[in-house]
């Protein structure tokens, strides 16, 4: 009866030891994920004050407005709202320099 005391102790400390490893890397995973969609959502919304600002039409940065939404209508990770900040930033830098 002893050895299964120590078995369901190993196997306690064992869950412990994989939970406090696991749940701040999960938090800080998620930490990363929200900060980076947020970032890509300030510049696809820059992008579009930036599109209502111009003047002329550009559809070369219309397209790449499109797709930023697009993706991040879609969601994803950390690469898929770096993607989407990538192309709203080049579209809002297109505009920008065709309102100068």
């Amino acid at each position: 009866m002893t050895w299964v005391v120590w078995v369901l102790a190993a196997v306690v400390i064992a869950v412990a030891g994989f939970g406090a490893v696991a749940v701040p890397r999960w938090r800080e995973r998620d930490e990363r994920r929200r900060v980076a969609w947020s970032a890509a959502r300030a510049a696809i919304d820059s992008a579009a004050v930036s599109r209502d600002a111009a003047a002329t039409s550009l559809p070369e940065a219309e397209q790449l407005l499109t797709r930023a939404e697009t993706i991040a209508a879609a969601r994803g990770g950390v690469r898929a709202a770096r993607s989407a900040e990538d192309h709203a930033r080049r579209a809002d830098l297109l505009w920008q320099a065709a309102r100068a």
